[in-house]
């Protein structure tokens, strides 16, 4: 009998059987990029134009990241592929609403693009909520006929996270139930993701009616158990792999309803830290079995988005793998994309810069004059007197802010904010579309001096200046409205640390380690002026994130994100002025 000819071959290795959750000794054959041959037969009935030897190896799937945002590395898609397949992640599903939010259905066509040729498979979410609310300016949307649009792509995994859950409980005439009922009629099997934070009872019971099955936000016990009894998909990210949540995945009989998700990675923890693989290596360490831990990031999530063609090694799936060194350190020696080896360790690998990736006028989306100090008075037309107010107050381990209420004192029309001890958080509209500013306090683990600013401000992306010292507020924004768009941190009147990102002011298209170490900068400015927070750019990105609660700014002004509406920032007079 003639040999039968593979492309690849790799002997001696422990094999990840996804329906078993179990390893097994044998051999891997590889033809035309797909297995062709999983067992512990005889390797003479193979003719192959590679071998490799396993030497006892643990070989899995290539990991899968269904809910992921690519612009929270602040990347680009194959900056984002160069740092992820070294991580053993293989496929990738994007939701570009940070791009979308700055141009529209446009934005998420260029992020589609500029991933058409990476190592790395992206199929896409169409971002459902752009904007995210009614309440704030963007530079772009999504509608019904841009989404019908999309879908003739033939790249589309899913409809992204739908995020105003507020409004398709409350009213059954907003955009997004418009949107969900479309989406139903016209694509039936489209899978709809999630974004129900602390929704419960009825309210997650009306949220699920309305099409959406699926939650990636912080989880707990009481959420997520009411969540998977009622039906609803979990994909835990790291800050919901509290002691409490793993014991119980660990402990019940679940695996079928959860997977592992990034959500969003900061640039130095994708250069240094990992991604995806960072996530099951702790779900190990924390006492999930490793089959069950691989299992939760490539069957489960492959499943969830109808990927029926890879998630498993088994005869007729893509032949993404990894070989591991250590399965339970989550060791990763080499990784393999359509049965090529795409990375292994120890080798160097450059990245290839490639500029100017998108149209031109994604360089020119900050439409702004610098600000002048005039532009941090907060002129209110009453009179003198100390006035009640509403804080944003940050707190370490979340984005999740709370509101305080404060007492300011007013002169001359002025908000005093300078003497009350907190500091100012203000927002300008950047698209040169209706010129709306806000101002609002800040406390808290926040910086307790200086100043930052930027536009990488979820989702809307405006300029977000937060500070205590004027001068530095109006270093770190005009720097930013100077190099259009970016990040920047303030101190003593001059610049400490910044990021440009000139791509929709929100990203950039320098290399990966060069960005991460621009990341780590700025953090640790921020720190040096007291942050206090587990990921403080992420914490100042999400004060203008309308659909996180509790109390949040943008340009319509202060957000009650549990009522769905603008709050004033003055509640009440409670007194007059006392003389000195």
């Amino acid at each position: 009998m003639s040999s039968y000819e593979v492309d690849l071959l790799i002997t001696n290795v422990k094999v990840f059987n996804s329906y078993y959750k179990q390893f097994r000794h044998g051999m891997v054959a590889v033809k035309n990029g797909q297995f062709a041959y999983i067992g512990d037969g005889d390797s003479h009935r193979f003719s192959a134009a590679v071998t490799v030897q396993g030497e006892g190896r643990h070989l899995i799937p290539g990991l899968i990241d269904i809910h992921l945002h690519i612009e929270s590395s602040m990347v680009t898609p194959a900056t984002f592929s160069h740092g992820i397949i070294r991580r053993g992640v293989t496929t990738i599903v994007p939701e570009p609403h940070e791009m979308a939010n700055v141009f529209g259905i446009e934005g998420v066509q260029e992020m589609m693009a500029a991933s058409q040729n990476t190592v790395c498979d992206m199929f896409y979410g169409i971002p459902s909520s752009v904007p995210a609310t009614p309440l704030e300016t963007t530079g772009g949307s999504i509608e019904i006929a841009d989404i019908d649009e999309l879908m003739t792509s033939g790249n589309i995994a899913c409809l992204g996270e739908i995020m105003n859950y507020v409004d398709v409980i409350r009213d059954p005439d907003c955009k997004t139930n418009h949107i969900l009922r479309h989406v139903k009629e016209s694509y039936p099997h489209l899978v709809i993701e999630g974004h129900t934070p602390k929704l419960l009872d009825l309210d997650l019971h009306r949220i699920m009616l309305a099409g959406v099955d699926s939650d990636h936000t912080h989880q707990s016990i009481e959420g997520m158990t009411a969540r998977i009894a009622a039906g609803m998909f979990i994909e835990l990210q790291e800050k919901s792999m509290t002691p409490e949540v793993m014991e119980y995945v660990i402990r019940h009989d679940v695996a079928e309803h959860f997977c592992f998700v990034t959500d969003d990675v900061m640039t130095d923890r994708l250069a240094w830290e990992g991604h995806l693989d960072h996530i099951v290596r702790k779900a190990i360490h924390m006492g999930m079995s490793p089959e069950d831990a691989i299992y939760a990031a490539t069957f489960t999530p492959a499943r969830r988005m109808k990927m029926t063609d890879r998630g498993t090694v088994s005869p007729g799936k893509v032949a993404d793998f990894l070989l591991l060194s250590d399965v339970n350190e989550f060791v990763i020696d080499e990784v393999y994309k359509k049965g090529h080896l795409v990375y292994r360790e120890g080798d160097s690998y450059l990245q290839t810069v490639e500029d100017k990736q998108f149209p031109a006028h994604f360089y020119r989306s900050v439409q702004l004059c610098s600000l002048t100090a005039e532009d941090l008075d907060v002129h209110v037309p009453i009179q003198d007197g100390l006035y009640r107010c509403r804080a944003m107050i940050v707190k370490d381990g979340s984005t999740f802010t709370e509101e305080r209420l404060v007492d300011i004192p007013v002169r001359n029309q002025r908000l005093c904010w300078q003497e009350s001890g907190y500091g100012l958080i203000a927002t300008f509209e950047r698209y040169g579309k209706n010129g709306n500013r806000a101002y609002g306090l800040i406390g808290g683990d926040t910086i307790q001096r200086g100043a930052i600013a930027t536009t990488y401000s979820h989702d809307n992306h405006n300029l977000l200046v937060v500070g205590h010292q004027v001068d530095d507020m109006l270093a770190a924004a005009n720097h930013v409205v100077g190099v259009q768009g970016g990040f920047c941190v303030a101190g003593d009147g001059s610049v400490q640390a910044a990021l440009d990102l000139p791509v929709g002011g929100i990203l950039t298209e320098a290399p990966l380690e060069e960005t991460a170490v621009q990341v780590e900068q700025l953090v640790s400015a921020m720190r040096g002026l007291g942050y206090k927070h587990y990921n403080p750019i992420m914490s100042v990105s999400t004060h203008s994130l309308p659909v996180s609660p509790a109390l949040k700014i943008t340009d319509h002004g202060l957000i009650d994100v549990n009522a769905g509406k603008v709050v004033p920032l003055i509640v009440e007079r409670v007194g007059d002025l006392v003389s000195v």
